[in-house]
């Protein structure tokens, strides 16, 4: 089967998967020819395949197994779970890799496939390239009919990924403040565990959107507009905390016991708040992550590096630097003894621990943070010609100080911006920081006027 030249131009390829609008660029075809190129990139290995409850999840199922046997492989079921609960049992099971179907934070008419890696962290960028290789062949090598191998079912991810993360947090000390905590799944595939997790942890779980039917709620991304109804709740029931995970549990945000919704980069703040006081250590996080991870890591004498945009350039920074804490400013926290991926399941062990020690409310905790003002805001971009904006704001910013990681980062005196394609979505995201909110918008504006 050939794919359209439009077809494939639609799709958003990247480190961070595969992904399009169902029935418009990912359709079956597609997902079975880049699971089959995949199987060819893992050898005709044993490949664990996972997903969240997006409603067309079942249909790219089939697909992915279909994909997968004809080039060779193994295949493991571990149906419904989160990403981070796929990629530990890609590592339990010492498989050759594994592919998640999940369309993460995107909204419920997009999908896409995560490629990981046999270590249990997504493919590194060469493999990626090595991948469409393999993809853009006309003909994928398939094997005889005799040759066709078996599809396993397990349903031990959740359990696997909960004993993960319990046995690294102080369970008695937690369950001694008996917390009242809300949770929004998005009905997505948290729904599964985490309620599990803070009932384990002995706090009282208040499940909001809890039905893993994929129907969601509201846009997954776990971004304070989508956050209203968790802090209704929240104030309502007289919680100490709220949690937001997107649809496959990779990233989780915080709501305080005032209703107050924080931004999604509180919750790698207030992670690395908390392990840097225990441990001094290096840190690790992209480009579009907040001043105010620098201001805390100096709090306690350590540094952070920067990486491109992409929770595997973090994750495999952090793992060959021996990071002791990381992620990045979405939601995405990465805790290393637990694994080198993001885990919003892992964060909220780490966050109610914090909770727990600190004898302090959220709000509290939250508030003495460094405070910032970010603007993050997108524009459509289809196919068009980074290159020549990236040289505007080279003469534009003559004299500044500019980073060309990924996108274009300018750093001024007042603050920064930072505008990238994205990865995920056919858009392109600026980002802007300063101390107060007006020079932040007014950041905006300026960049906003030079594109």
């Amino acid at each position: 089967m050939k794919i359209t030249e439009s077809r494939m131009s639609s799709l958003m390829v990247s480190v961070s998967g595969v992904r399009g609008i169902v029935g418009e660029a990912l359709i079956p075809e597609v997902v079975a020819k880049f699971s089959a190129a995949f199987g060819r990139l893992t050898q005709e290995g044993m490949i664990v395949v996972g997903l969240d409850t997006r409603t067309s999840n079942q249909m790219f199922r089939y697909a992915v197994f279909s994909g997968l046997l004809s080039s060779g492989c193994e295949v493991v079921d571990v149906g419904v779970c989160p990403t981070p609960s796929l990629q530990l049992m890609v590592e339990k099971l010492e498989a050759g890799g594994g592919i998640a179907i999940t369309g993460s934070h995107n909204p419920a008419e997009w999908n896409a496939l995560k490629f990981i890696r046999s270590d249990g962290l997504f493919l590194y960028p060469e493999q990626g390239k090595r991948l469409l290789q393999i993809y853009a062949k006309e003909r994928i090598p398939r094997v005889k009919w005799d040759e066709i191998r078996q599809v396993h079912h397990d349903n031990l991810a959740i359990e696997n990924h909960l004993n993960k993360v319990l046995n690294t947090v102080p369970r008695r000390k937690i369950k001694d403040r008996r917390f009242k905590v809300v949770l929004d799944a998005c009905n997505g595939a948290a729904s599964l565990i985490s309620p599990q997790l803070i009932r384990r942890l002995g706090c009282e779980a208040i499940e909001l959107n809890c039905r893993p039917n994929g129907i969601f709620p509201h846009p997954p991304e776990p971004t304070p507009s989508n956050l209203k109804q968790l802090s209704e709740v929240v104030k309502s029931e007289g919680a100490d905390i709220g949690f937001a995970h997107d649809a496959d549990a990779d990233r989780v945000a915080v709501v305080t016991e005032k209703g107050e919704i924080l931004s999604e980069d509180y919750s790698l703040l207030l992670a690395t708040k908390f392990v840097l006081s225990k441990r001094k250590g290096l840190v690790v996080t992209n480009l579009s992550t907040t001043q105010a991870l620098d201001d805390i890591a100096g709090e306690f004498s350590s540094s952070v590096q920067r990486t491109k945009v992409g929770d595997i350039h973090v994750s495999r920074q952090m793992k060959e630097k021996k990071a002791v804490i990381g992620g990045e400013g979405n939601g995405g926290v990465i805790i290393p003894e637990v694994h080198y991926a993001r885990d919003g399941i892992a964060a909220i062990a780490l966050l109610l621990e914090y909770l727990a020690e600190a004898n302090e409310p959220i709000s509290k905790l939250a508030g003495e943070l460094p405070r910032y003002y970010m603007v993050k805001k997108k524009l459509e971009f289809t196919k068009g010609d980074f290159s020549l904006l990236k040289v505007r704001l080279k003469e534009e910013f003559k004299g500044e100080k500019l980073d060309f990681l990924d996108g274009v980062k300018i750093t001024l005196k007042e603050g920064w911006i930072h505008i990238r394609p994205s990865g995920t979505e056919p858009v392109i995201r600026i980002i802007t920081e300063a101390k107060t909110r007006k020079e932040a918008e007014n950041l905006y504006q300026l960049a906003l006027g030079l594109i």
